[in-house]
């Protein structure tokens, strides 16, 4: 078999499942704005672990610009810390994010969090069968994100859309723009793969590092963590401007900065990879508003920003998987990882 031949193809096969991730966020829209409608809530959780931590903190930012009170945690510190997280006399609802559904930490957190005088909980998972699902109010599962590989790919752009639908339409905004998301992924994903593949084959770049604030943030977190479990290379995340202090230490002609481009920040955050190519440093540049830079994949500037964050990921996936190649890795087994995080202590 192959090296990373299943995370190629779930990578490639993203257009034709997030159209399953809108037809399941659109089964569950009715039920789930009439709870956060009746239910008096006064905020979300959002949790998850690894990956979907890192997807929590873009939903979490995405429903607080629609208006919900979120805050995001990773699922351990939910379960160990509750008190700091779920304050007295506060009504939550819990929002669990996992690909499987059976993480331990998530599912002992939400068991946990049930047990709360009228606790409800939002369950969005790649499994309909699993724990988690299986103990929530609502579930959002998307059963056709489901991968062979232990890197989440599809599984996480997947459950990012029907989030980003999920603060949108809580939000009051008009849906329909997501329509288009499949078709700009796939042409992402094609006009990505020369640059993503001289970029990954470049032995001249040993750093990488991923630029992105706000909503961004947890999607630069995202495609730094795949950089690092697919290809084992440095790399960090950071908001855009917190880079200037301190981190920017480490840039030369060794680095790769990539900068997503928020169209509601565009000027200064494109100062400042302006700045690291003055450095030396290789920069790549995403957004739907760009100057000229080195490197730049451009997305659609005509779509609302609430509907944006996700299509940053398909050119970051592709340059993961690229380096893991390149550096002789299995991206479809990565070192010393599995799936499924199962602990018995926890």
């Amino acid at each position: 078999m192959t090296a990373g031949q299943h995370t190629f193809l779930e990578i490639q096969s993203q257009p034709e499942v997030w159209v399953h991730a809108l037809d399941a966020f659109s089964a569950q829209q009715a039920r789930l704005t009439a709870l956060m409608a009746t239910a008096e809530l006064e905020r979300v959780v959002v949790s998850g672990c690894g990956s979907t931590y890192y997807l929590a903190l873009t939903a979490a930012r995405l429903l607080r610009i629609a208006g919900v009170d979120a805050l995001a945690c990773p699922a351990s510190e939910l379960l160990l810390y509750p008190e700091s997280i779920c304050l007295p006399g506060r009504r939550p609802l819990l929002l669990s994010v996992s690909r499987s559904g059976s993480t331990s930490e998530t599912v002992r957190a939400q068991e946990q969090f049930k047990t709360r005088a009228g606790a409800l909980v939002v369950c969005v998972t790649c499994d309909s069968d699993s724990p988690l699902a299986s103990s929530a109010d609502i579930v959002i599962a998307i059963d056709a994100a489901q991968e062979q590989s232990v890197a989440q790919t599809r599984s996480f752009s997947s459950m990012a859309v029907a989030l980003q639908l999920m603060a949108a339409a809580l939000g009051g905004r008009d849906l329909a723009a997501s329509q288009r998301l499949p078709a700009v992924c796939r042409q992402l994903l094609s006009g990505s793969a020369e640059l993503t593949q001289s970029l990954g084959e470049d032995g001249a770049i040993s750093k990488f590092f991923f630029l992105g604030s706000d909503a961004l943030y947890g999607i630069a977190c995202e495609a730094m963590l795949k950089m690092k479990e697919m290809s084992l290379s440095y790399s960090e995340a950071y908001h855009t401007l917190e880079f200037r202090h301190g981190p920017m230490s480490m840039v030369g002609a060794d680095s790769l900065v990539i900068g997503m481009i928020s169209p509601d920040a565009a000027v200064p955050e494109q100062r400042v990879l302006q700045e690291m190519a003055e450095l030396g440093a290789t920069v790549l540049a995403i957004g739907p508003e760009l100057e000229q830079h080195q490197h730049q994949v451009a997305l659609p500037a005509d779509l609302p920003a609430w509907s944006t964050p996700v299509l940053y990921l398909p050119a970051l996936q592709l340059l993961a998987y690229q380096r893991a190649i390149f550096n002789g890795c299995d991206p479809d087994q990565p070192h010393q990882l599995s799936a499924v995080i199962s602990l018995d202590d926890i």
